[in-house]
């Protein structure tokens, strides 16, 4: 079977999102792209988490050729290449619909630092305009977006994180949810204080130093 252990970290993880109330259902996605075959491993299409083997994983080429797997690969592949060959420290995706930082993107905002831990992210979180799931324009937006970050906002959507490995995104996904709640629940009360460039700088300095990035 190829890319044996990139598939079980696809199953592995996607009950984690769940786990971790990041999606619902069969809603989100998430791949990792081995750069030494040059092969990506990504969920298949409207199967449960819970129910999903490695087997069921799909394995495919950067042009999306399926080589391995029986099931047809996520309806939002393209963005997942895309991401793949626009930046070489990227070798994991995952793509949720996590409730408060949809919230935000829903409200057509950025997030910005008003929680260090943004800095997983980078000085903020930033935000694709929307379009519809799957297409080439939701790829362009997500491109034109992400820059150098580790997570976009989706406008009306949800949210792509990316990683040097899953475990990365993952933990991104995770961190920038504790973000977006506690931006909602100080917008809820009054006008949050956000963290200057520069010191955001330093945090990401010291997320580096300390391996968090």
């Amino acid at each position: 079977m190829l890319l044996e252990k990139e598939r079980g970290s696809i199953v592995q993880y996607g009950r984690k999102l769940i786990d971790a109330q990041l999606t619902t259902g069969t809603g989100g996605n998430l791949s990792i792209y081995n750069r030494a075959e040059g092969l990506v491993a990504i969920k298949p299409t409207g199967v449960a988490y819970f129910d999903m083997t490695p087997a069921d994983v799909v394995v495919i080429d950067l042009g999306g050729t399926v080589l391995d797997g029986k099931l047809k690969p996520s309806s939002e592949t393209l963005f997942h290449l895309s991401l793949y060959k626009f930046r070489l420290n990227i070798n994991a995706v995952v793509h949720t619909h996590q409730v408060y930082a949809t919230t935000i993107a829903c409200l057509n905002w950025e997030l910005p630092a008003v929680h260090y831990l943004v800095g997983l992210s980078g000085n903020k979180v930033p935000l694709a305009a929307y379009a519809t799931y799957g297409s080439p324009e939701l790829s362009e937006n997500i491109l034109q977006s992400i820059g150098n970050y580790n997570a976009c906002l989706l406008a009306n959507h949800g949210l792509v994180t990316v990683g040097v490995d899953i475990h990365a995104a993952f933990s991104t996904a995770e961190e920038i949810e504790l973000v977006s709640r506690l931006y909602y629940q100080a917008k809820c009360i009054g006008s949050p204080v956000i963290l200057s460039d520069e010191e955001m700088k330093e945090v990401i300095k010291k997320f580096h130093a300390h391996g968090s990035l």
